[in-house]
């Protein structure tokens, strides 16, 4: 007798979640697990979900018709009476703090790209090729703007490029040369300035680029240090506190990490200090405590280590490499020079999950008031508390991780349903990309209405619809065709809007299994 076959196809459905790990540029596509990223742009890990970043309206003009002058310097001037923006542009220097710019007269910069650093009142502005200059408030409410008040033997001011402050004594880095600077007195924002010469003790040579200080738990209390950084990646680490006392400021190492970029290299990080490198962003109680230093394995981006290697060869001589703690929000965020404008890398600190910013040209950044702003081509933007760039469009785009869906063998994805949280409607792409593919697909002409006739099979493109909300921002899903073969899939999620919240939660995935050739 003829066997009797079932040849009834049997569907199973299989729950995604959004992949909350973030953007993984460090391991194998077949062995990174399903929680993470290939791309994550303009999307944020959260704790449960990936959110849409926010975007960033204008809130000063410096000058309508330049397409050549950029703002290249913008920081914060803080006292207990008074509170102020400022930013460079165009050898000026202006108060920002309002929408109406005030220039600040009597006073020039032959290059609008400083080093900033406030102490005891009184914010330095330092570039290498000017006459360092500070700005104060007195007691009186009067503002000033002028050169600084230091001197010393053979010091060539026109070369301070850098500053920092180490158990209160003002120290200041020359431009090309293994030199320091530092004040005679603690607590000194002017007068004498004694010379550091770090030649004789840096092992790989170099030029000094940063001096800055470091807090350590020793397991006996915390002690500081002062450190001095070499373009050649050496940190020289000092115990004591009066730099201009032999007998009691020694050194007690030297450190070789990569090479840093540029002179805003030093970030300041939970009581840590993080430097940008050629080999990644990497926090120097990590890399010294561990042994290995120099090794991606300790980089705080060690997760993204692709990208900013990527990134690192291509702009590693540009101007504009930061890093900043968003605090409000509870991101590092740190800009990157690429050819064509600017990225940023960002994590959320609370995670230790990366993402990618895309479409913000930002020359700079700064947090005044607890909110964040950024200095552009002739405009300072806030950004945060709108879902729009200055009006337009954010374009978010998501390749999560390969999964196998639970299955090892060959199989069929024939409908995929996100779980989202909007606040008005937008546009979506969503499908999947089999066995490693790299599809890419833009934006079609998309859905009318949600009407059941419109996903008839063979009706419509696969994974393409107008997302429609509710006004109560409920969590929904529908299901949308896909049609796919293969052994392991990518969901990919391409979102278009203005003005939207868009948090993706999950997503559900009808799945036949196969058997033999399909």
């Amino acid at each position: 007798m003829k066997k009797i076959v079932n040849r009834k196809v049997k569907s199973f459905d299989v729950n995604l979640v959004a992949p909350i790990g973030g953007l993984n540029r460090r391991d194998p596509m077949n062995a990174m697990n399903e929680l993470d990223a290939l791309v994550m742009d303009n999307y944020i890990p959260a704790v449960s979900s990936v959110e849409l970043r926010e975007g960033y309206v204008k809130h000063a003009v410096l000058d309508s018709f330049s397409s050549t002058k950029k703002i290249e310097t913008l920081c914060c001037y803080h006292t207990s009476n008074h509170s102020k923006m400022i930013a460079i542009y165009g050898s000026k220097a202006y108060d920002v703090s309002l929408a109406e710019p005030v220039l600040y007269g009597g006073i020039s910069f032959s290059k609008s790209r400083c080093q900033t650093l406030q102490y005891q009142n009184r914010l330095f502005f330092l570039n290498g090729v000017d006459v360092p200059k500070v700005y104060y408030i007195d007691e009186n409410d009067e503002e000033h703007f002028e050169t600084w008040g230091f001197s010393g033997q053979n010091l060539e001011a026109l070369k301070i490029v850098n500053a920092g402050v180490c158990h209160e004594f003002l120290w200041f880095v020359e431009k090309n040369s293994t030199r320091a600077w530092v004040a005679d007195v603690g607590g000194s924002i002017a007068g004498t300035l004694n010379v550091f010469d770090t030649a004789q003790v840096l092992k790989w040579g170099g030029k000094l680029v940063s001096v800055f200080n470091w807090t350590v738990d020793g397991g006996a209390g915390l002690d500081d240090y002062t450190c001095l950084l070499s373009s050649e990646g050496e940190v020289l680490v000092y115990k004591g506190y009066n730099p201009n006392d032999a007998d009691h400021f020694e050194l007690i190492g030297s450190y070789k990490l990569s090479r840093p970029i540029g002179y805003q290299c030093v970030m300041a990080y939970q009581g840590d200090v993080v430097i940008i490198t050629e080999d990644g962003y990497l926090p120097l109680s990590k890399a010294l405590s561990l042994n290995n230093v120099g090794l991606s394995a300790v980089a705080f981006s060690d997760k993204i280590k692709g990208l900013v290697l990527e990134k690192t060869a291509e702009g590693k001589n540009f101007e504009g490499w930061q890093g900043l703690i968003y605090g409000k929000k509870g991101y590092a965020i740190f800009n990157v020079p690429i050819s064509q404008g600017f990225e940023q890398h960002v994590i959320n600190i609370a995670t230790g999950a990366w993402c990618r910013w895309k479409g913000i040209r930002a020359f700079c950044w700064c947090t005044w008031g607890g909110e964040l702003y950024f200095g552009s081509d002739n405009s300072i933007f806030k950004f945060g508390g709108v879902y729009s760039d200055d009006g337009l469009p954010i374009e978010g785009h998501i390749e999560q991780a390969y999964s196998a869906l639970k299955t090892d063998g060959v199989k069929k994805i024939v409908l995929i349903k996100p779980k989202i949280r909007s606040s008005k409607n937008f546009k979506l792409m969503i499908w999947t990309n089999m066995d490693f593919e790299n599809q890419d697909k833009e934006f079609y002409v998309n859905f009318a209405s949600l009407d059941s006739s419109v996903f008839k099979w063979n009706a419509a493109r696969w994974g393409e619809a107008l997302w429609y909300s509710l006004k109560t921002r409920k969590l929904q899903g529908q299901w949308l065709f896909n049609s796919a073969v293969g052994f392991k899939a990518s969901i990919v999620f391409k979102t278009k809007t203005k003005g939207n919240l868009i948090e993706w939660y999950e997503t559900a995935v009808r799945v036949e299994a196969g058997s033999g050739l399909v």
